[in-house]
């Protein structure tokens, strides 16, 4: 009875599948195995997904077919084991998942009869190689990437507010996008301030043309990297800690230091928000006649009609009806508008003020204008010489 095989092709990156000829390759040789030892294929399964575990979409598909169609396939073929799997403990783990649907893997590079118990020492060699390459490789880089941040180096894609760069040589480095810096300058120094609440500050910053979302506004203002500094995570007996980065900071230290300050304070610090409620635009700004404390907002329902009130959190349990207290608010400012003759006075103070203080700038700037002027004839004056 002729058997019948499923074959495996698999690489490991994309860009294999992409550019490489490794799919086409496994696929002739496996086609060539099954015309020389006569078996049947019935179905041909790319992937290019890693082998680190068996959560690929097309090993999934494979495993499905198999249920949905028992006993129509006989082998899953593959050219090395390491093709199937680059963990020893799933692998084992698949194998016997597969036999007991009747299904024989098989590597045609590393053939082993799996019936045979001495070939399992053969097979854990097979699939625990790869595995201690993968190791290798994963432990290699993460000490080289370790080795890079204690010189100050950053690692990974450049945050916002930096770009990639290379030296002459060929070393990479970040450097600061001065358009995105401004805004990260200004979201620090706003947050620094205190007057509104972070989540204010973050859509103020969006229309600045901010363009990372808000939780990662928020890694943002808490990544000691804008102030030039590269966190070295703990690793066995050394601990974590800092070191001064080889890249250009975009805030300076304390200021850093100070936001830091006040966002682990934001719980027990209320700051107003800059777009509020339509019935509460003052929550945040009254103070509770009883206790002093800042009066929040909110609104109950009674029968088919919404109330607002502003009220305190505290014991004292006061509240104030919202309309009533905007009302009062509004009548009292209007006892604080200026009269006509007072304002245009204000409006001439102001503008001598503004012109004492701006004068020697002004002066400055006809000087340089004059200054300009006079090079500008006496280039034209060189251009005509030395054309003549």
């Amino acid at each position: 009875m002729t058997k019948k095989a499923d074959l495996y092709v698999r690489v490991s990156t994309d860009e294999q599948a992409d550019k490489g000829y490794s799919q086409r390759n496994q696929e002739e040789m496996l086609r060539k195995y099954c015309l020389l030892n006569s078996i049947e294929v019935r179905d041909v399964v790319y992937e290019d997904f890693s082998a680190k575990t068996f959560k690929r979409p097309q090993w999934k598909e494979i495993l499905l077919n198999l249920k949905r169609y028992k006993n129509k396939t006989d082998l899953v073929l593959f050219t090395k084991w390491d093709r199937f799997s680059r963990n020893a403990g799933d692998a084992y783990q698949m194998i016997n998942l597969l036999r007991k649907m009747g299904v024989e893997p098989q590597a045609i590079e590393q053939p082993l009869d799996l019936t045979i118990p001495e070939n399992k020492m053969m097979l854990a060699f097979y699939l625990a190689a790869p595995e201690v390459e993968n190791d290798r490789r994963a432990l290699n880089t993460m000490h080289g990437m370790r080795r890079a941040r204690k010189e100050g180096r950053y690692m990974g894609t450049a945050p916002f507010g930096y770009v990639h760069k290379s030296t002459e040589d060929g070393k990479k480095y970040i450097a600061i996008n001065e358009k995105q810096a401004t805004i990260i300058r200004w979201a620090f120094q706003e947050i620094a301030k205190k007057a509104f609440n972070t989540e204010s500050i973050y859509f103020l910053a969006k229309k600045k043309g901010l363009t990372v979302t808000k939780s990662g506004f928020w890694i943002m203002i808490k990544n000691p990297l804008y102030c030039g500094k590269i966190f070295v995570p703990k690793y066995k007996d050394e601990n974590s800690y800092f070191v001064t980065g080889q890249h250009e900071a975009i805030i300076c230290e304390e200021l850093f230091n100070e936001v830091q300050d006040v966002l682990n304070g934001r719980s027990r610090v209320y700051r107003p928000k800059i777009v509020t409620i339509n019935e509460f635009p003052l929550r945040g700004f009254f103070l509770c006649p009883k206790c002093s404390k800042k009066l929040t907002a909110s609104k109950c329902k009674e029968r088919n009609k919404f109330y607002y009130y502003y009220h305190c959190e505290n014991s004292c349990k006061y509240r104030i009806n919202s309309e009533t207290a905007n009302s009062i608010f509004i009548n009292n400012l209007k006892d604080y508008m200026p009269l006509g003759p007072v304002v245009k006075l204000y409006s001439k103070v102001i503008l001598e003020v503004y012109n004492g203080h701006t004068s020697a700038a002004r002066l400055e700037k006809t000087q340089i204008v004059s200054q300009l002027s006079s090079y500008e004839k006496r280039l034209s004056t060189a251009r005509e010489l030395l054309v003549n």
